[in-house]
């Protein structure tokens, strides 16, 4: 492994671990994101506790932290399976965030934004696969979870250099969510 992979993996980390929606919670005066709804740092529950402006901030600085690092790896040269362990590493950052005792969200958004470098016909889909589960079920945690399932399958049509990265994101991802899984087998999910 290169000095610039470790680089990029180490960046990936730190920018992921970094927290919007703490400090903005607290900046609002509003409840603290992990002592509230999910107890999720995450923008669907900065929803729950905060309302819409404050959530997608945090959606918005969520999945920067995720695109930046990764297009810049991909700018520097690294490609393939070395972009899939920068974006892995910036998801571990927002899970695992070195800043906030280890406790983070599941980095839907993360990983989201980690994979918009791919290119705008794998984002559209992503999204669109996301608002019409989320339409259908109001279940965040359904709409996350089917997206990530489908996202190696649209990777392989756009981009199949890059399917086994995104594959190894989505399966981190899908690990994250295994209570909500369990919510959900259960039928005692919350939708939003």
């Amino acid at each position: 492994m290169t000095t610039w992979v470790v680089f990029y993996i180490l960046v990936a980390y730190f920018a992921g671990a970094i927290s919007s929606a703490i400090p903005l919670c607290r900046i609002l005066n509003k409840p603290d994101p992990r002592a509230e709804g999910s107890g999720n740092p995450g923008a669907t529950n900065v929803l729950r506790v905060a309302g819409k402006v404050p959530a997608l901030t945090v959606l918005l600085f969520d999945v920067l932290k995720g695109a930046i690092p990764t297009y810049l790896a991909y700018l520097h040269g690294l490609h393939d399976w070395t972009l899939g362990l920068v974006a892995i590493s910036a998801c571990i950052g927002h899970m695992y965030p070195i800043y906030y005792r280890f406790e983070g969200g599941k980095a839907v958004a993360t990983a989201l934004g980690a994979m918009l470098p791919i290119g705008w016909p794998l984002a559209i889909s992503l999204l669109a696969t996301w608002l019409l589960v989320f339409r259908l079920s109001r279940y965040s945690s359904l709409a996350a979870l089917t997206t990530l399932i489908f996202a190696p399958f649209y990777t392989y049509l756009y981009k199949p250099e890059f399917t086994v990265a995104v594959s190894m994101l989505s399966v981190l991802i899908i690990v994250k969510h295994k209570s909500n899984i369990v919510r959900l087998l259960k039928g005692i999910e919350k939708p939003v």
